[in-house]
């Protein structure tokens, strides 16, 4: 059941003692969201725990007492918007079963705040939910979503985003906009000047911003809220990181708007572009030292006050000065935590949402009284982790054996210490960033098993400046590879990590970096975990292949030859860096799993591989996770592939293993 739905601020912290269990890591968090009103007058929260499906409430801000909500018996429910002061809407998910045991979509629900008149807005395969005396009316198809943008909140109408994939495969044509009403379910499509990729709402709340993405450009369209007319500001290559292309962030006003670029140095900063004459000014509005900008515009009244942003952690930068008279009290009533304020979109009574985390905190939720300064606990998303017993996450520099400068994340256990046994966790994509400052249940389950943790970002990673992720390119298996490995000879050389004791770990890409890592270095390493793993990069790109792919044609015909290189004409190079074909070199312990129905990374990476270890007599073990895609929806699953893991880990480099 879930506890400590109000909570005591002063008690976030603890008392270290044993090592806590896995479960709690992975079990879901008991506080998952929180959405104040346009008003500021209620409160929203998606709540549940692995006793209870997900379900909301929403709470008075004064008096925080439940005044309504909705839970439904055989699902969850999912993500929630305020569409007024009212009306919310909501969809439904099943955290029980994987992805391709689904047998629905999320549908869309509308419900007033005291959880009366619920109507159904979208198509819920196998499920209907009624009131008893619903009525039958229009509801849209199936693939029609929420936006992560709330919208204006001041109408009875919310923008959907509508995705179209092309016929019997997983690849994404188009994504349309819908505009609903959500009281009568009438709806009518935004009229756009191309096929778009993505949309972007102003701060009113309205639709100026579509991106198309054709033949490897990206075209990033403005509509004119006087005219209704769409034109173009800027078209520029899609892939390849160039400089040359700017990405919509947000709106100050009517005539301007924010956008993030490559103009000045390595990393991207967010600049101001003129919506008349589409120039950027080429001197940035704000620019992070070390990072590429990243963020999000923070509005009330339809007003830009600030923005909150990415760097090492979540940050916020307020241009209005009672924001920042509220955020110095909130810190300061917080320290040594990072605090998200999210004010109202139309405020009427001096309630705000506040979100602080730490690397040792999860996620809790509190709201902050700006007139009476008083900030009360609302709830924590995993209530039964101590602080006190997280280890300390801290960004490192590295040096790559060229030269270039790689951060990296490392996580120690609570009590420190030095040759310790070392977990290397490699991101997916590969071409994102990894990680940041905050509580992670992966690397902390690590340390509080006693591992150092280190999470490498290596070259083709972004958010750290347009060299380190160039420099990736077409690196699969080689340079990419080489700092992974300098990065451990680095955790060795501080004195961290024990030489005979280190791990890789890692999923998509990371399973393929984990596997490439037993390939080429195997004297680095005593053992392998990877999961949902590439194994092979033609068979990724295969266009003839016999299984249905998410992999959009546009990425296999302009990105990858770019990213990745040439099925023909680097057929060497891809033979000699796939796990697949060099699956007789895999010899030291390995634990490799997968989820049957896939879309990006295919059942077929994991079948073949096994197979061709399994001829070689490889020390492997394998699990299939049926139902799942890529990675881990359930809990069952969460449980037992990190209970596995926990096992292999202390069996070859923790207490129960064997050094020479």
């Amino acid at each position: 059941m879930i506890r400590h739905l109000l909570i005591s601020l002063a008690a976030i912290g603890g008392l270290a003692h044993a090592a806590p269990p896995l479960k709690d890591f992975f079990e879901p968090a008991q506080f998952k969201e929180a959405q104040i009103s346009p008003s500021g007058r209620y409160l929203a929260l998606r709540i549940g725990d692995s006793s209870m499906r997900d379900g909301m409430i929403v709470l008075d801000s004064e008096t925080s007492a439940v005044v309504g909500g909705a839970r439904i018996e055989s699902y969850d429910i999912g993500d929630i918007r305020w569409v007024n002061d009212k009306r919310l809407v909501y969809n439904v998910v099943d955290h029980q079963v994987g992805p391709g045991d689904a047998r629905f979509a999320p549908g869309l629900y509308a419900i007033d705040r005291d959880g009366k008149n619920r109507r159904q807005l979208v198509q819920h395969t196998g499920a209907v939910f009624t009131t008893g005396t619903q009525i039958n009316h229009r509801i849209e198809p199936w693939n029609t979503y929420l936006m992560n943008e709330p919208g204006a909140q001041d109408s009875e109408s919310i923008y959907l985003r509508r995705p179209v994939w092309e016929h019997a495969g997983y690849a994404l044509l188009r994504t349309d906009l819908v505009q609903l009403n959500t009281s009568t379910g009438q709806s009518r499509f935004i009229t756009r000047p191309a096929p778009p990729s993505h949309w972007m709402l102003d701060q009113a709340g309205q639709p100026s911003i579509m991106v198309s993405e054709e033949d490897g450009k990206e075209t990033v369209h403005y509509r004119d809220p006087a005219t209704g007319e769409w034109r173009t500001l800027a078209s520029f290559q899609a892939y390849g990181g160039d400089g040359g292309g700017i990405s919509p962030v947000g709106f100050i006003d009517g005539k301007r708007m924010l956008v993030k670029a490559h103009l000045k140095g390595d990393k991207a900063a967010l600049h101001v572009l003129d919506l008349g004459t589409g120039k950027v000014d080429p001197e940035p509005l704000v620019s992070l030292g070390d990072f590429d900008f990243s963020g999000s515009m923070v509005y009330s009244n339809k007003r830009l006050l600030g923005l909150h942003y990415l760097g090492d952690a979540r940050g916020s930068i307020w241009f209005d000065a009672g924001m920042k008279a509220v955020q110095a009290e909130v810190d300061s009533k917080l320290p040594q935590l990072v605090n998200l304020i999210t004010p109202p979109a139309a405020p009427e009574v001096p309630w705000l949402l506040v979100e602080s985390y730490s690397d040792r905190q999860p996620r809790t939720f509190s709201l902050y009284n700006s007139k009476t300064k008083e900030l009360k606990g609302i709830g924590i998303s995993h209530p039964d982790i101590k602080p006190a017993e997280m280890g300390k996450q801290e960004l490192v520099q590295i040096k790559a054996r060229d030269g270039l400068q790689l951060p990296a994340w490392l996580t120690l256990p609570a009590k420190g210490g030095k040759g310790l046994p070392l977990v290397v966790v490699i991101h997916g994509g590969p071409y994102v960033r990894g990680a940041e400052w905050g509580w992670s249940p992966v690397s902390q389950f690590l340390a509080s098993r006693g591992y150092a943790v280190l999470e490498p970002e290596f070259r083709g990673s972004t958010g750290y400046g347009n060299a380190l992720f160039r420099a990736g390119m077409k690196q699969w298996g080689l340079a990419m590879q080489d700092d992974i490995a300098d990065s451990v000879k680095w955790a060795v050389a501080q004195g961290y990590a024990d030489a005979r004791r280190v791990c890789l770990l890692g999923g998509s890409y990371g399973g393929y970096a984990t596997l490439m890592g037993l390939v080429k270095d195997p004297e680095l390493y005593r053992c392998g975990v990877a999961y949902a793993a590439v194994t092979d990069i033609p068979l990724l790109l295969d266009n003839g292949m016999s299984w249905a792919s998410d992999l959009p044609d546009d990425y296999r015909k302009y990105g990858a030859p770019v990213l990745l290189g040439d099925v023909k004409a680097d057929a060497g190079r891809f033979e000699a860096t796939s796990p697949l074909k060099q699956a007789a070199r895999i010899k030291l312990p390995l634990l490799l799993a997968h989820g049957s129905d896939d879309r990006r990374v295919p059942r077929a990476h994991f079948a073949r591989l096994r197979s061709a270890l399994e001829a070689n007599h490889a020390d492997a073990e394998f699990v299939e996770y049926t139902g799942e895609s890529h990675g881990w929806s359930t809990t069952a699953h969460r449980l037992d592939f990190w209970g596995r893991v926990e096992k292999f880990l202390d069996k070859h480099i923790g207490a129960g293993a064997k050094t020479e």
